[in-house]
C-alpha cells in the first residue's frame, strides 16, 4: 500500500483534466538530422520564449486519481520556488490532510499521514514511476505547461506546423520525446517516452487563461504508464498565484516511522 500511496501523490502533482484526441507522430530515430535547422532553431526560440517567467506558484486544485482502476478524489495544494523546491499537500475527505510532499533537485521527502510514514530519498527515486533522465527542471516545466529546455537542447529535434498548431519532436537522454503547440506558443500535449521501455508519460494541458498576466491552463490530464503501474489523473484549479510568498512546512515527528 505504501508504493500505491507515493504513486498517488506524486501523480496527482502531474495531472490537470481536458484531454484532446490526439494525432500520433512517429518520433525520432537516432538516425535524424544531427543538426537544427535555423528555421526550427527559430521555433524553438519562440516557444521557450513563450514559458512561464515566475519565482513561485501556488495552486490548489480538485483531483480525481485512477491508479489501476481505483479511483480517489483528493485536493491537491502545490507551491513552487522555482528551480529549488516543489511543495505538495494532498487532502482526502473532510479536509484531512493524507499526505505531504516535498521535491528538490537532490531528493524526494514524503509524510504518508495516513499510515505514520516517512521516506526520504535521492532525486533519482521518482525513476520508480516515471522515466529516467526526468530532472527537477523537467518535472517543473510539466507541472506549469512549459515547455523543456533541457530536453530541447539538442540537434536530434525536428519542428512541423500545422494550420492550428506546432508540434516539436525530439530524442536526447534516451528519451523521446513530443510537444504539441498551440498558435499562442504554448503546449497543449507532451508526450514522453523511454527509449527501449515499456514506460511513458503523457500530459494534456486545457482550459488556458490569463493570471496576472500569466497564461496557465486551468486544466490538465495526465497519463503515465509502466510495467507495473497505469495510472490517470485529472485535476482542475479553482486557485493560481504567481510570485506570491510561498511556505513549504514538512516537519517530521518523532511518531513516524522512518521507511528505508
Amino acid at each position: 500500500m505504501w508504493n500505491k500511496g507515493i504513486v498517488i501523490v506524486i501523480a496527482a502533482s502531474l495531472l490537470l483534466s481536458g484531454c484532446k484526441t490526439r494525432k500520433r507522430v512517429n518520433l525520432p530515430s537516432h538516425d535524424a538530422p544531427k543538426e537544427v535547422s535555423k528555421e526550427h532553431a527559430a521555433s524553438i526560440k519562440s516557444f521557450e520564449l513563450s514559458n512561464l517567467d515566475f519565482r513561485t506558484f501556488s495552486g490548489r486544485a480538485k483531483t480525481k486519481v485512477e491508479l489501476n482502476k481505483q479511483v480517489h478524489d483528493v485536493t491537491l495544494n502545490i507551491r513552487i520556488e522555482r528551480d529549488k523546491a516543489i511543495w505538495l499537500s494532498v487532502t482526502a475527505t473532510l479536509g484531512i490532510e493524507v499526505a505531504r510532499v516535498l521535491i528538490t533537485p537532490d531528493s524526494v521527502k514524503i509524510l504518508n499521514k495516513l499510515q505514520g510514514e516517512y521516506i526520504a530519498k535521492p532525486f533519482h527515486y521518482i525513476y520508480n514511476y516515471t522515466s529516467n533522465g526526468v530532472n527537477f527542471a523537467t518535472l517543473q516545466d510539466l507541472l506549469l505547461a512549459n515547455v523543456s529546455s533541457s530536453l530541447l537542447r539538442t540537434s536530434n529535434v525536428q519542428v512541423a506546423s500545422a494550420t492550428d498548431e506546432f508540434i516539436v519532436v525530439g530524442l536526447k537522454d534516451q528519451l523521446s520525446y513530443q510537444y504539441r503547440i498551440n498558435k499562442e506558443n504554448r503546449p497543449f500535449n507532451f508526450l514522453l517516452q523511454e527509449v527501449g521501455a515499456n514506460q511513458n508519460l503523457e500530459a494534456f494541458y486545457s482550459d488556458y487563461a490569463k493570471n496576472a498576466g500569466y497564461n496557465f491552463p486551468n486544466n490538465l490530464a495526465l497519463n503515465i504508464v509502466g510495467d507495473n503501474v497505469s495510472l490517470k489523473a485529472n485535476v482542475s484549479y479553482n486557485r493560481v498565484a504567481f510570485n506570491e510568498q510561498v511556505e513549504m512546512p514538512f516537519t517530521v515527528s518523532g511518531r513516524y516511522k522512518v521507511i528505508n
